[in-house]
């Protein structure tokens, strides 16, 4: 017996569509703050320095500081006239070293960066997203949270914690319309690549089955859907943009 047809879908009606993107003053957050931007958006930037490119609005965010991220949210909803109903946690940073050469400091400030200020963003955002009963919280890791890499236990632990955050938060609020989704790229073109040293760059394009390194703009594509009405039943995903690097992870 063939089972009885389902209703069809009702997606999400759209978003107010505003949005926050930390570290987005450069490299892939840049591209990620411009695109949505591009799409019709009102975007914030959040960043140490408090500056964005021309045409961007930025506020100033330490996310290993508690206080900085309230006051950062604070002002980005004045500029946005109402809550951030789309998060996106892209600030990170790498302090590779060697496992047993690792410092307490080194470990620290990545977990802090890259794990604890991305779930203190999350806190903050939720509280205007539960009061609107919507919101998009696009979390950016890294194919190396899942993949593993040599030198980096540090950043890949704080990468794939992003997974558990998410897959959490899409428990907890999924029922309000919030869903909470990652992003992995894998090697991109950005400056941090290209001052590697040409024999490591053929190594690592010799070990993607694409056989080249991403765009910042395909990460951004990956991000903007994720952040639309048509999005609003992916909760939970890890979505990779790594050109087959870490498949079946």
């Amino acid at each position: 017996m063939s089972a009885a047809p389902s209703a069809a879908p009702t997606p999400d009606a759209p978003l107010g569509r505003t949005a926050l993107v930390t570290g987005g003053n450069r490299g892939i957050g840049l591209a990620i703050a411009t695109d949505l931007r591009a799409a019709g958006y009102r975007v914030v930037v959040g960043c140490r320095s408090g500056s964005a490119p021309e045409g961007l609005d930025a506020v100033p965010l330490e996310v290993q500081d508690p206080a900085s991220i309230v006051a950062a949210f604070d002002a980005a909803e004045k500029l946005l006239g109402g809550p951030v109903e789309i998060l996106v946690a892209n600030a990170g940073i790498t302090r590779d070293q060697l496992l047993l050469r690792m410092s307490d400091e080194d470990l620290d400030e990545v977990i802090a960066t890259n794990l604890a200020g991305v779930i203190r963003c999350a806190r903050r955002a939720s509280r205007g997203m539960l009061r609107l009963k919507r919101g998009r919280m696009i979390f950016i890791s890294s194919v190396v949270g899942l993949y593993g890499s040599p030198g980096q236990v540090n950043y890949a632990a704080s990468k794939a914690g992003l997974v558990g955050v998410a897959r959490s938060i899409a428990r907890e609020l999924g029922g309000r319309r919030i869903t909470a989704n990652v992003v992995a790229p894998g090697f991109i073109d950005t400056a941090m690549t290209a001052d590697l040293p040409p024999e490591r760059r053929d190594l690592y394009l010799a070990s993607i089955p694409a056989a080249r390194f991403g765009a910042t703009a395909e990460v951004a594509a990956a991000v903007r859907f994720l952040a639309s009405p048509e999005a609003g039943y992916v909760n939970g995903a890890v979505l990779p943009v790594d050109g087959g690097l870490g498949m079946g992870h």
